[in-house]
C-alpha cells in the first residue's frame, strides 16, 4: 500500500491539476490502443504518425498560447481569424511584391504582434473583457482575410512550403532510418535522464523530500520507452519523410514555453494573475502588463500557426482557420486547465491536443463521417467540463462558475478573479 501511495504522490505531483493531466495521459494511451486494434495496426504506423504531426501541429501551437491566455483568466476567440488574415497577407506579399519567403515569415510574425498589441491594449488598458475583444477580432480579421484575398486562393513559393510540408533531410550513412531524427531521439533521452538526476540533486540540496529511487527509475523507463518508440517510428518513414519541420517548430516552442512558465518571473506572474488577480497586483505584479503580454503572445502564435497551415496547403484561402479557436480551447480544457485561471500546464495542453488529434485521426481511418467526428469530439469536451462540474461539487474549482463570474452583477468591474477572502483551497497555481 505504501508503494501505491508513493506512486500516486510523486507521479500526480500532489495537485488536482496534475492528477487530471496524468489521467489524460492514460486516456491518450487508451485511445491509441483502441484505434490501433480497431484499425488493424494503422494508427501507430510511421506514415500515420508523421501525418498526425503534420496535420495537427498548428492546433498544438495554438494550444500553447491558449493555455497562457486561459491560465491568466481570459479566452481568445479570434485565433483562427488571425491565422487566416496573416496567411493571406503573407501570401499576397510574396506573390505581388516578390519578397523572399524568409522575410515573408518575419512579416507574418510582425502582423501577429501588431494584432496582438491591438487586442491586448483593449483588454489590458481599456478593460474590455477578452471575450468581447476577441469576438470582435474574429469578425474583423475574418472579414479582412476575405477583403484582401477577394475570396480567392493565393499560392505560396516552394521555399515557404518547407515550414509546413517539409521534413528533416537525409544526411550521413544509410542506416535505414533518418539519421537526424535518430540524433534528436538520442538527445531527448539524454535530456530526460539529466533532468531527472538534476531534479533529485536539487531536492537533496534543499533538504526537500526526494522521491524513492524506484519511482524515478519507473518514470525514466516509461519516458525513455515512449521517446525511443516515437523516434524509431518517425525515423523509419518512407524515403523522403521523417519528423516534419512543423514538428520541430512545435518541440522548440513546447520546450521554450515550458521553461518560461516554470522557471521565469514572467511565467509565474501569469499563474499569479490567474490564481487571484487582486492579490497578485497587491504583491507587485504588473497586472496590465501580464494581460497585454498573454494576448499579444497568443496572436503571434496564431500568426505562426496560420503560416504553417498555408505552407502545408501550398496556398492561402478564405476557409483557412475556421473553428481553430474551438480546437485549441478544447485541447487546453481536456488537458486539465481551468478557465478560472491559475491551473494548467503546457505539457497538459499538448496531451489534450493529442487526445483530440488522435481521436479525430482514428475515426477518419475507420471512415467515420465528419458529422459523427464532430459529435464525438463535442461529447469528449462535454465530459471534460462535466468532470469540472463534479470537482466543483466536491469543493474544487469550476470552469462553468468561473467563466460566468465576470458577467455577474455583483462581480467587481474589470476583474475575473475570486475574492481574496474566499479562495479555493485546492486551487494552487500549477505551471509548466
Amino acid at each position: 500500500m505504501s508503494r501505491i501511495k508513493d506512486l500516486q504522490k510523486n507521479l500526480f505531483g500532489g495537485t488536482t491539476s496534475n492528477a487530471r493531466q496524468f489521467g489524460m495521459i492514460f486516456t491518450l494511451v487508451a485511445i491509441v490502443l483502441l484505434f490501433q486494434i480497431w484499425t488493424n495496426g494503422l494508427t501507430l504506423t510511421s506514415g500515420n504518425l508523421i501525418a498526425v504531426v503534420s496535420q495537427y501541429s498548428y492546433i498544438l501551437i495554438l494550444a500553447i498560447g491558449m493555455l497562457m491566455v486561459i491560465v491568466a483568466g481570459h479566452i481568445d476567440l479570434s485565433v483562427g481569424s488571425i491565422a487566416a488574415f496573416t496567411g493571406i497577407v503573407v501570401a499576397k506579399a510574396m506573390q505581388e511584391y516578390a519578397i523572399p519567403w524568409p522575410l515573408g515569415i518575419v512579416l507574418g510574425l510582425v502582423v501577429g504582434a501588431l494584432i496582438g498589441a491591438w487586442q491586448g491594449f483593449w483588454v489590458a488598458y481599456v478593460g474590455v473583457p477578452a471575450f468581447i475583444v476577441t469576438l470582435a477580432g474574429m469578425l474583423l480579421f475574418r472579414g479582412g482575410n476575405q477583403y484582401i484575398g477577394n475570396a480567392d486562393t493565393v499560392p505560396v513559393p516552394p521555399g515557404f512550403r518547407e515550414i509546413g510540408a517539409g521534413y528533416l533531410p537525409e544526411v550521413g550513412p544509410n542506416t535505414g532510418y533518418n539519421n537526424l531524427t535518430l540524433l534528436l531521439g538520442v538527445l531527448a533521452c539524454v535530456g530526460v535522464i539529466w533532468r531527472e538526476l538534476r531534479a533529485r540533486k536539487t531536492r537533496r540540496e534543499m533538504n526537500a523530500e526526494v522521491a524513492p529511487m524506484w519511482i524515478s527509475l519507473l518514470r525514466l523507463a516509461v519516458m525513455l520507452g515512449v521517446i525511443i518508440f516515437a523516434t524509431l517510428r518517425f525515423a523509419g518513414g518512407r524515403i523522403g519523410t521523417s519528423l516534419p519541420i512543423s514538428g520541430i517548430i512545435l518541440i522548440v516552442l513546447v520546450l521554450a514555453y515550458s521553461f518560461y512558465t516554470r522557471n521565469t518571473i514572467g511565467g509565474r506572474h501569469i499563474y499569479a494573475v490567474g490564481g487571484n488577480a487582486r492579490a497578485a497586483e497587491l504583491s507587485g505584479v504588473k497586472l496590465k502588463r501580464v494581460n497585454f503580454f498573454v494576448m499579444m503572445n497568443m496572436s503571434v502564435l496564431a500568426a505562426l500557426a496560420g503560416m504553417i497551415f498555408v505552407a502545408r496547403s501550398a496556398a492561402s484561402g478564405p476557409q483557412d482557420g475556421l473553428n481553430w479557436e474551438l480546437d485549441a480551447i478544447a485541447a487546453v480544457f481536456v488537458g486539465g486547465a481551468a478557465v478560472s485561471g491559475g491551473l494548467g500546464t503546457i505539457s497538459g495542453s499538448i496531451v489534450g491536443g493529442l487526445v483530440m488529434a488522435l481521436l479525430n485521426n482514428g475515426l477518419q481511418l475507420e471512415g467515420v463521417g465528419s458529422d459523427m467526428v464532430q459529435i464525438i469530439k463535442g461529447l469528449v469536451l462535454l465530459l471534460a467540463v462535466a468532470l469540472d462540474v463534479y470537482n466543483k461539487s466536491q469543493g474544487r474549482f469550476s470552469i462553468i462558475g468561473s467563466i460566468m463570474r465576470p458577467f455577474r452583477r455583483d462581480a467587481p468591474a474589470g476583474t475575473a478573479d475570486r475574492s481574496p477572502t474566499s479562495p479555493d483551497p485546492d486551487k494552487t497555481p500549477v505551471a509548466g
